[in-house]
């Protein structure tokens, strides 16, 4: 769970969106294309942060379950209701991604408290995002960019804010961004293999043909 918009500086000038707005998913879709697209040769993660136990803080994992039934081609999805990524495990689990991606371009996604008027608003911005700012808990800071989705008015009580979100705003917001990452996967292209590995396939047949018409010993 982050804080509101007041994290981030002037120079990030994020993009928010309501979730109610009848283009808030072409909005997001066309920023976040923007934003990944310069980064095609680099693994495109999303890392959906939060946990089950807490029905504002399920934002992240209800969207990285509905990207996982989506059988994405570019994004690789981290933190579902399934195997969430919280607290606890978010050092862990971040060493997992270095590790087995290449050069990773991390979007990272977490649920947010903010202002009765902003409440239901989705912002994307450059720069990593702070999970557990909100309820003063100190974790490393992650994503290339990130996203968060403001679900309830933060201030006083955040614990009990969290615990008393209602289900369907949470549920909406998860449907909205799922939908709108869904349809930036498609408009991407497929991957396609480093120049390094190109040029060792190209030589491959070369190497074969070589070793046909060498004679045996």
């Amino acid at each position: 769970m982050s804080t509101n918009h007041r994290l981030f500086g002037k120079k990030n000038s994020p993009m928010r969106v309501h979730m109610e707005e009848a283009t808030a998913i072409e909005q997001i879709v066309k920023q976040l294309y923007e934003m990944t697209e310069p980064h095609l040769k680099r693994d495109l993660v999303v890392i959906c942060i939060g946990t089950d136990r807490s029905t504002g803080d399920s934002l992240g994992p209800l969207i990285g379950s509905k990207l996982e039934n989506m059988n994405l081609k570019r994004f690789y999805i981290y933190g579902t209701l399934e195997k969430p990524v919280h607290a606890v495990n978010l050092v862990e689990r971040i060493a997992e991604v270095k590790e087995k991606h290449s050069r990773p371009f991390v979007l990272a996604i977490d649920a947010c408290l903010g202002r009765m008027n902003s409440v239901g608003k989705i912002t994307l911005a450059e720069g990593p995002v702070q999970p557990g700012a909100a309820v003063q808990k100190k974790l490393p800071s992650i994503g290339d960019i990130h996203m968060t989705g403001i679900v309830n008015i933060g201030g006083m009580m955040e614990y009990f804010v969290l615990q008393n979100t209602r289900l369907h705003t949470v549920m909406q917001m998860a449907e909205t961004i799922a939908k709108a990452i869904g349809e930036t996967d498609a408009l991407l292209p497929e991957k396609t293999a480093s120049p390094s590995l190109l040029h060792s396939l190209r030589l491959k047949p070369q190497i074969l043909l070589r070793s046909k018409n060498e004679p045996s010993m």
